[in-house]
């Protein structure tokens, strides 16, 4: 049960580093970040820069607590608190029929839509899986460096899959080529000119 929470918090910190850095390391992605806010139209435009600066600083904040063995709880809660409110803001924004491109990571991604509710409720999933499994398992002596490298790897992948989930499904939504008798790609009827 330890190296399940230790995997959970691994996960949630690369997830929560990626997306702060992402949001804030050049002037261009905050500003982008902040358009998104003010275009979610939740709160005042006026409130978009500070709940920006917010965001992030929560962000950074959880993943401070739960690099730290004695706050890891409390940045497993803090997690699910977060994804939370991400979750509910895509939804209003969802219902409210507004079409905003995900800044989540800095980039620019597809609209938020169900994807996104999606991604953010299976990580909330893994906080509260990882809160539990702090809650049931005292850390060892000596972690095991085989457990350990698995948790790290693990988690790696995982930040990877959430951080390009946009790439991916664009990918997997991409129509293939139909082959032709010989295997390769078709090509394309050509009509004679009349």
């Amino acid at each position: 049960m330890y190296y399940l929470g230790l995997t959970a918090r691994l996960l949630l910190i690369l997830v929560f580093v990626v997306t702060a850095v992402g949001k804030s390391w050049r002037r261009e992605s905050f500003d982008a970040f902040v358009s998104s806010l003010t275009a979610l139209r939740l709160f005042p435009r006026r409130l978009s820069s500070p709940a920006a600066v917010a965001t992030i600083a929560a962000e950074m904040l959880t993943a401070v607590l739960l690099a730290v063995p004695a706050t890891a709880s409390v940045g497993l809660g803090l997690s699910i608190v977060l994804l939370a409110v991400f979750v509910a803001g895509i939804l209003a924004a969802r219902r409210g029929g507004r079409q905003v491109p995900c800044r989540c990571f800095g980039g620019t991604g597809a609209p938020l839509g169900v994807p996104h509710v999606i991604r953010n409720a299976l990580l909330a999933a893994v906080a509260a899986m990882g809160l539990v499994a702090t809650a049931l398992a005292s850390a060892p002596d000596a972690p095991h460096p085989g457990g350990a490298a698995i948790g790290a790897v693990t988690a790696a992948v995982g930040t990877l899959l959430v951080v390009r989930m946009d790439d991916l499904l664009a990918l997997a939504s991409a129509h293939p080529t139909t082959a032709g008798p010989s295997g390769g790609p078709t090509r394309p009827a050509v009509r004679p000119h009349r």
